[in-house]
């Protein structure tokens, strides 16, 4: 029976003190809101330049990988040479655009701070 009351007890005082202590935790003088703006246009611009990083590196990637696979099928064939030169260029181009539209992703992000 003591056992029973104490753990009781125990469990009273831990939920007191995690109400007593969240209180203390939410409470808010003002100066925070600013303080999180400013910390924010952090966030923004570290976003904004992973983003275009990120987009430039895996461009390349995509770029190079298509270039080898296209130089690749043309010494396997030299005659299919005009058959796989216009997907290929047309491929590029694709992957370009999607690094111009991170790049402007990432210039619309730094324009909010």
């Amino acid at each position: 029976m003591t056992n029973r009351k104490t753990k009781l007890i125990l469990m009273a005082l831990s939920a007191l003190t995690v109400l007593a202590i969240a209180t203390v935790a939410f409470a808010d003088d003002g100066t925070s809101v600013a303080a999180a703006k400013e910390g924010a246009k952090g966030w923004i611009a570290l976003a904004a330049g992973l983003g275009i990083g990120i987009a430039a590196f895996g461009g390349g990637m995509g770029q190079g990988r298509a270039a080898a696979s296209a130089l690749d099928g043309i010494a396997r064939n030299p005659g299919a040479s005009g058959k796989i030169m216009t997907p290929m260029i047309l491929g590029l181009a694709l992957i370009e655009s999607l690094v111009i539209y991170a790049l402007v992703i990432s210039f619309m992000l730094l324009g909010k701070i």
